[in-house]
């Protein structure tokens, strides 16, 4: 079974997280992508503490195709370090993750057949 992936970032404001989900999806790097509500974050950048209300996406990719998102990600990213975690999917229903697997390919690569 391919291993499927469940990749966190966060946008700053609607427009990007849209754009940027889109893009994702139309180059077959994510299979689907939610954009949730607006949320609150504290952090600290550069010594200083920060507040943002900012956009979460979760995103359904695989290991394989990761490296490619990672790089799209980080070209469109309006952020100098965005938020990128990936964690793997151990468990959950096999036809979800079949259609994950079979919805996402490595650039310059066919589209897999969905069975």
């Amino acid at each position: 079974m391919t291993e499927v992936l469940l990749v966190l970032t966060t946008l700053p404001d609607q427009a990007s997280a849209d754009t940027l989900a889109a893009k994702l999806v139309e180059e077959n790097l994510a299979a689907c992508i939610n954009i949730l509500a607006p949320c609150g974050s504290i952090y600290r950048w550069h010594g200083i503490i920060e507040t943002a209300t900012e956009i979460p996406l979760l995103i359904k990719t695989t290991h394989a195709c990761y490296p490619a998102l990672e790089a799209a990600v980080q070209s469109l990213h309006p952020y100098e370090v965005p938020e990128l975690i990936a964690l793997p999917v151990t468990r959950g229903l096999t036809a979800y993750l079949d259609w994950v697997a079979a919805s996402v390919t490595m650039p310059n690569s066919p589209q897999p057949a969905i069975t």
